[in-house]
């Protein structure tokens, strides 16, 4: 019994790990990110955000959410949900506190029918300046 217990238990831990193996880049979503971050360079992640800070966000399908503070953009690529991720959906937010942080759940929300259709775990915002280009 205690041998079952015991496989019953590493399987249960091995799991997260399968799930993510699972999970793949969307092609085209990382292309869309990948158009929306020319000419930027990546810097520190960070864990929170300011909310007095945050100008808008852009949903990038099965991939991200950019959120756009002034001429700097912040990544994140949510630690579960991103596959439900929809460029049409509406991003359904409830801050507690004045931080967006990686530990906070977006509800997604279907543009046309108004119903719930999901919703992501964030992660680390990764911020995202423009590489200054100096003439000479």
């Amino acid at each position: 019994m205690r041998a079952l217990l015991t496989a019953a238990s590493l399987a249960l831990l091995a799991l997260p790990g399968a799930a993510m193996a699972e999970e793949k880049a969307y092609p085209k979503g990382e292309a869309e990110l990948a158009k929306m971050l020319e000419g930027r360079v990546a810097g520190k992640p960070v864990k929170c955000l300011p909310t007095h800070a945050m100008d808008n966000s852009t949903i990038i399908d099965k991939t991200a959410i950019v959120y756009r503070s002034g001429s700097k953009l912040y990544v994140n690529r949510p630690r579960s949900g991103a596959d439900q991720l929809d460029d049409d959906d509406i991003l359904l937010t409830k801050i507690y506190g004045s931080q967006l942080c990686n530990v906070d759940k977006v509800d997604l929300i279907d543009r046309s029918s108004r119903m719930w259709s999901g919703f992501a775990v964030l992660g680390d915002f990764v911020p995202y300046t423009r590489v200054k280009t100096g003439a000479r």
